[in-house]
């Protein structure tokens, strides 16, 4: 049984690396959720347990609920992550 992707974005109002990030994956036709961490310091608490960060964007890629995040900004390192989903998405196929 194949896999589907669920693709989770970190971003705050303001941030242009997150607009790329939201830009870059809109164009691509992958659909996205965002947590907006504007006015929610909980929420980089979050980030910091989780992937040891406290900026953004995050963006998490997902395959049966287990999650591996992208921290690097650019989106050449957003492309990097994804390719190597699809790989693994592919050989379940």
């Amino acid at each position: 049984m194949a896999q589907e992707l669920s693709i989770v974005v970190w971003a705050k109002d303001g941030c242009s690396y997150c607009k790329d990030v939201k830009e870059y994956l809109t164009e691509q036709n992958l659909d996205y959720r965002v947590i907006d961490v504007t006015n929610h310091d909980e929420f980089r608490d979050i980030l910091d347990i989780k992937y040891g960060v406290r900026h953004v964007p995050v963006v998490e890629l997902g395959i049966n609920n287990q999650y591996q995040g992208v921290t690097e900004v650019g989106i050449e390192h957003l492309q990097e992550a994804l390719k190597k989903v699809n790989k693994v998405i592919q050989q379940q196929v």
